[in-house]
């Protein structure tokens, strides 16, 4: 996972750690623990993020530099339900 990059995104929106920790229902210590590498962000909270900030997972992984979110499938159009 591309630690800046979880990093930038928060940064860029003015946000602080302990308000995305709340997001994620997590401490702001492991937040910050997150953001610095030394322990991984679980892919659940990454889809969380990805949610939260508009953005795909692979903008969050820094597999695109491309932000905007993939369509939702229909498997999740028929769970929002």
């Amino acid at each position: 996972m591309n630690i800046e990059r979880i990093k930038e995104i928060r940064e860029d929106r003015d946000l602080l750690q302990k308000d995305i920790a709340k997001v994620l229902n997590i401490k702001q210590q492991s937040y910050s623990r997150y953001e610095m590498g030394i322990i991984p962000l679980p892919t659940e909270k990454v889809c969380i993020l990805a949610e939260y900030y508009n953005v795909s997972t692979d903008y969050l992984l820094n597999r695109t530099d491309e932000k905007r979110p993939y369509p939702k499938g229909i498997y999740l159009k028929n769970k929002e339900k």
